[in-house]
């Protein structure tokens, strides 16, 4: 089995870091974009993350890894289950974090006949594909913004309902299919279609280091990884067990935290400011500093976190103005400055 790089060990992109914690404490913040420039460890910190994450609770048996807590309302094959929630026999696995590859068929996609079987047993069976093996988890997809158009209409579909609908070939599935969508790509190569980007609860800018020490450290652990990898994730265990425990501590917590009236008026005061278009960003952006909050032991949502989260999740939501001149990142930053002072 080959290994990871350690999440801990990734240098500096603590935007980029922190975004994705969030949407591990919390999957309702609706996902992960990040966008910037070749080799700064974008796929690298997503891949680190599955090594990370602690395991979570699934149905014995069940091809969705449909939660025991909820058997009866997951899939066909809990729904058979009598006993109701917690009936399930129940074993913990690996939280799935699952490529979508920019070739894939729309059948390995969606999923479809399994020709074997229905060849050889002459039976019409499913053979789910990538959507069910990512549910409950994290789905990713490199170059997110090359991805095909009849790709990108089916994820917004499944996005917005949480559940893979197959009506194909005398099969008819319905499946769930909820998971943290999380993008990466290099916006030189081309622009992610509005409806899409607008799927993506928090947005992440990441650059190339530009100061001297922060390269050299990147090229030093990059490299002590390559030639030893065992050795090297084994320095960095017990940070990435540090920050494990903070994801789980998070989850217990966040039920708990408050959200005051006074954050919930900054928020919307923060995207009338910015002229962001619906209600989305105000929710996402509670949602996200929420999750921070809890991610930090925090009972209840302040001004720093909302300030924290405020550039990622709304920096994709700003319209275009001609007037203007300034990247969305400036706009946001401006706007916090003047509401939050400082």
């Amino acid at each position: 089995m080959s290994l990871t790089f350690p999440f801990s060990a990734i240098v500096g992109q603590d935007e980029m870091k922190l975004a994705i914690l969030i949407a591990a404490v919390d999957p309702s913040v609706g996902g992960v974009l990040v966008f910037g420039d070749r080799g700064t460890g974008k796929s690298t910190a997503v891949r680190a993350l599955a090594a990370m994450l602690p395991k979570m609770r699934a149905v014995i048996g069940c091809r969705y890894q449909c939660d025991p807590a909820s058997a009866g309302a997951g899939c066909e094959s809990c729904a058979a289950l009598k006993g109701g929630p917690g009936a399930a026999k129940s074993h913990l696995i690996p939280v799935p974090v699952v490529d979508l590859p920019l070739g894939a068929t729309e059948d390995r996609v969606v999923g479809a006949l399994d020709l074997e079987r229905a060849l050889s047993q002459g039976v019409k069976a499913f053979e789910p594909g990538l959507l069910a093996r990512a549910n409950r988890g994290f789905l990713y997809i490199d170059e997110v913004n090359l991805l095909e158009d009849h790709l990108v209409d089916l994820l917004i579909d499944v996005a917005a309902s949480g559940e893979n609908v197959v009506e194909r070939e005398g099969l008819s599935v319905r499946h769930p299919a909820r998971f943290v969508l999380v993008g990466s790509g290099n916006p030189e190569e081309g622009e992610l279609r509005p409806q899409l980007l607008d799927r993506f609860g928090l947005s992440v800018e990441v650059k190339t280091p530009t100061d001297l020490p922060s390269r050299v450290e990147v090229v030093r652990r990059r490299d002590l990884f390559e030639r030893d990898p065992q050795a090297f994730t084994e320095q960095w265990k017990k940070q990435d067990e540090r920050v494990r425990r903070s994801i789980t501590k998070g989850k217990a917590q966040l039920a708990k935290v408050a959200v005051p009236d006074a954050a919930l008026e900054r928020a919307a005061q923060l995207c009338m400011a910015l002229g962001t278009d619906g209600l989305r960003g105000e929710l996402t952006l509670i949602r996200a500093a929420r999750s921070l909050a809890a991610l930090e032991g925090d009972d209840a949502v302040g001004d720093a976190h909302l300030k924290r989260v405020a550039p990622s999740a709304l920096r994709h939501r700003l319209r275009r103005n001609p007037l203007d001149d300034a990247g969305s990142t400036v706009r946001v930053d401006r706007a916090v400055a003047e509401l939050f002072g400082g």
